[in-house]
């Protein structure tokens, strides 16, 4: 049970820093957690997964990460809505991702208006007191 204990809290605190993070980006956008640590089946070597969806992003991905300073241990994926919605279109395991499994860190696009998210913990992490 102690070993649930320190998974749960070490959960809250990767969202709790991811969403402080997010939050300090100086630009319109949502940020969403997805893989091992949105899911809650993350180990010790899992990097923390964000997608930054933001209608200032041009170019290449590599141009878009300049605009990011991300932590250590934080891998981005920077999107701009069309390409988001695309992926949405086609039905991308990226989507599914975000849309099943998501936590929501910040949501200036509104994203939850927008796309069928379906799982109840997408329930922002400013709502859920992270």
């Amino acid at each position: 049970m102690e070993v649930i204990k320190r998974r749960e809290k070490r959960r809250r605190e990767v969202i709790e820093n991811a969403r402080k993070w997010a939050s300090s980006l100086d630009f319109k956008t949502s940020a969403i957690l997805i893989g091992s640590y949105a899911r809650g089946d993350f180990n010790l070597w899992s990097d923390v997964d964000i997608l930054i969806i933001s209608d200032t992003f041009k170019g290449n991905p590599l141009e878009r990460l300049k605009k990011i300073d991300p932590p250590p241990g934080f891998q981005i994926i920077p999107l701009n809505l069309e390409e988001l919605e695309k992926l949405h279109s086609r039905n991308d395991i990226l989507i599914r991702e975000v849309l099943d499994h998501g936590v929501i860190l910040r949501d200036d696009l509104q994203l939850r208006h927008k796309f069928p998210f379906r799982n109840e913990q997408i329930l922002d992490a400013e709502k859920e007191g992270y």
